[in-house]
């Protein structure tokens, strides 16, 4: 029966080694798994990270190509408008230069025909010599000096449209 005793002990004996072992395997699991899921979040942040990184990298290009078309559209535009303006102010000098050749000289029909000649070729030699930025600026500095005329101008001009639009 002693013997049966000493079996017992070394069979508990060794069931405890085996579960200290088993134990320390499940530890050891535990730990790489533990280490894997973290290298996978690790890894997955970082290219979650550059794709983010890629997407605004793409949108900058995108806004920026946006933006350079839309710039070179404007470009196009303003000189077309410049070519325009050129244009109207050639035109206006021949009218004005018609104007002179064929309007009599003297009395105040001659006196008024000169005038608007005059008048007339300024404003010619200004549109052609002058793009769509400078007259821009020299309409808002006009503005700036005499902003209650300007108002009124505005006003009128508004009025006149409005009339103008009702009756069709």
């Amino acid at each position: 029966m002693a013997n049966m005793g000493n079996r017992g002990d070394i069979r508990t004996g060794q069931a405890r080694e085996h579960a200290d072992e088993a134990k320390s395997h499940l530890q050891q699991a535990g730990t790489e798994a533990k280490q894997a899921a973290t290298t996978a979040a690790s890894g997955l942040a970082q290219k979650a990270q550059d794709t983010a990184s890629n997407l605004t990298d793409k949108a900058r290009d995108v806004a920026s190509n946006v933006s350079q078309k839309a710039g070179e559209f404007a470009q196009t535009a303003e000189n077309k408008a410049d070519d325009a303006l050129a244009s109207m102010g050639q035109r206006m000098s021949s009218v004005a230069g018609s104007l002179r050749h064929t309007a009599p000289r003297q009395g105040v029909v001659g006196s008024a025909a000169g005038a608007v000649a005059d008048r007339l070729e300024t404003g010619g030699r200004y549109l052609q010599e002058h793009g769509v930025g400078d007259i821009t600026d020299d309409l808002s500095g006009a503005i700036r000096r005499n902003p209650l005329p300007a108002l009124c101008l505005a006003f009128g001009v508004g009025f006149f449209i409005g009339l103008v639009s009702s009756r069709r």
